[in-house]
């Protein structure tokens, strides 16, 4: 993988999905942080690389310039000496000189434009790897927890959920039958509490019959006593 593809993917990279992916949170997350660590180191040697070689081809580009210029110099001189035959060689010299200077300035300018795309690549990974060092517990956390959760749901689809509901079910219609038997064996069963209980209601209620049995005496003799007069 060159250079450049991988910083794009590490730059571009969810941590979080990779996290999702990962056996081991912690570990992806040490390797991911490792592998920032290691594409940096290689992104500023080949940018100190391009500095190096921007700087020699400036060097070369500015000797193709001074050599056209000289040839130009030598064309007049030439000239002025009725050497036309020598001029017409020095401007060839000096058009190739010329030609070489424009293509090493076009090299320049490709190089320019490396050097700031991997400045840019730099500053972009170095955020990345500030941003999972900052985040390193919290996604290595995530990870687990993912992890945890994934193992649950596993677990849970191994099992058939309507078996399981079933017997649940069965279950509890199981404990409301004991309930109904155990109030069943409790109606026939009756406490000395109970049947003193039924005792005192007796008493209450013959209390209440005689004193009706009372009124009502009371009222038939009244009527008679009407009646008499």
């Amino acid at each position: 993988m060159g250079i450049f593809s991988r910083v794009s993917d590490i730059i571009n990279a969810n941590l979080n999905a990779l996290l999702d992916k990962a056996e081991d949170p912690e570990k992806m997350v040490r390797l991911m942080i490792q592998e920032m660590e290691e594409t940096l180191v290689e992104v500023r040697t080949q940018s100190a690389r391009l500095i190096a070689d921007k700087k020699e081809v400036a060097r070369q580009r500015d000797r193709y310039h001074t050599q056209s210029a000289e040839w130009g110099r030598k064309a007049e001189v030439a000239l002025s000496k009725d050497r036309e035959d020598l001029a017409r060689e020095a401007l060839r010299e000096q058009i190739e000189t010329a030609s070489q200077a424009e293509i090493l300035e076009e090299e320049l300018n490709a190089i320019s434009l490396s050097i700031e795309a991997l400045s840019q690549d730099v500053e972009a990974l170095q955020q990345k790897l500030l941003d999972a060092k900052t985040r390193r517990k919290a996604l290595i956390l995530k990870g687990e927890t993912a992890q945890q959760r994934k193992g649950v749901r596993r677990q849970l689809h191994s099992v058939n959920l309507d078996e399981a509901l079933n017997k649940f079910d069965a279950f509890e219609r199981r404990i409301d039958e004991l309930e109904g038997e155990i109030e069943a064996y409790d109606l026939g069963q009756r406490s000395l509490a109970d049947e003193i209980a039924a005792l005192e209601a007796d008493e209450d209620i013959d209390a209440a019959m005689a004193a009706l049995k009372a009124r009502l005496a009371a009222k038939q003799d009244a009527s008679a006593a009407a009646s008499n007069d």
